[in-house]
């Protein structure tokens, strides 16, 4: 059966990170994954977790001035010692709440930045230097490609980039962040490039489409796409990146019936 982990930022979002862990144990889930854990001490981030009885599945590097536009440093032009410095809070973060797996978020270039191969150059770069350093804490690191219909600007897109990325970094700890939402509107055909890429996606999430709601609303079949990854054996966890309908707990009856034809 596959693993869910509740999405702090999208699903409980109108709560502080704290209260949104306990809001998530209080719906069922034994894993959550937040956009950004940095607002609060390490300590009362473990506290919570162990408190509810909860596992942190991942969160993101810090992105930047999230006030001033800013959604991520990996690829933006002048924010090089930034990104280098964003990676020692992750560490430290990533190794007192047990977690394995961080991901990063490549960013938005910003106006008069037009050269994709510069770009791509200096995000490779980038993660060049921030791969080894994960890998010698045992962390995994990720990268995720961001639809730019939501998210205006953004360099990192699809799974190509990823390919000749990962290629050109070179670095076994380098993995894809699979976000269904995401790549269904930049590009499709999700289920045979999952099943090409599996090697290397660490995690994947999940949201109806377009209006990134729960999964079973929308264009996506998810209780197909749900069956496929367990006959694929895929063994990382599911983040339910998400923003609900109604509450949270209103719109779990998808994953309810998920795991009752899981058990049949």
């Amino acid at each position: 059966m596959l693993r869910f982990a509740a999405n702090l930022t999208t699903m409980y979002g109108a709560l502080p990170v704290l209260d949104a862990i306990a809001a998530a144990a209080g719906d069922g889930f034994e894993a959550v994954e937040c956009r950004t854990v940095f607002d609060y001490p390490k300590e009362e981030v473990r506290d919570a977790l162990a408190r509810h009885g909860v596992t942190l599945v991942q969160f993101n590097c810090p992105m930047g001035n999230m006030a001033a536009g800013e959604r991520g440093l990996a690829c933006v032009p002048g924010r090089d010692d930034a990104f280098r410095d964003s990676i020692v809070p992750a560490i430290e973060y990533a190794r007192a709440l047990g977690v394995g797996q961080v991901n990063c978020v490549a960013g938005i270039p910003g106006p008069g930045h037009h050269d994709a191969a510069e770009i791509e150059s200096l995000m490779i770069e980038n993660l060049t230097y921030a791969a080894p350093r994960f890998a010698d804490a045992g962390v995994k690191l990720q990268i995720e490609p961001i639809n730019p219909v939501d998210n205006k600007g953004v360099f990192f897109t699809r799974t190509d980039q990823f390919e000749r990325i990962h290629e050109r970094v070179g670095s076994d700890n380098l993995y894809l962040q699979y976000d269904f939402y995401h790549l269904q509107i930049t590009q499709g055909d999700l289920l045979r490039h999952f099943e090409r890429l599996q090697p290397l996606i660490n995690h994947v999430q999940v949201a109806g489409v377009p209006n990134r709601d729960e999964p079973d609303n929308g264009e996506v079949a998810y209780s197909f796409v749900l069956s496929e990854l367990e006959r694929l054996g895929y063994q990382g966890w599911v983040g339910c990146e998400y923003v609900p309908a109604g509450t949270a707990a209103e719109g779990l009856s998808w994953l309810d019936e998920y795991r009752r034809s899981a058990t049949m």
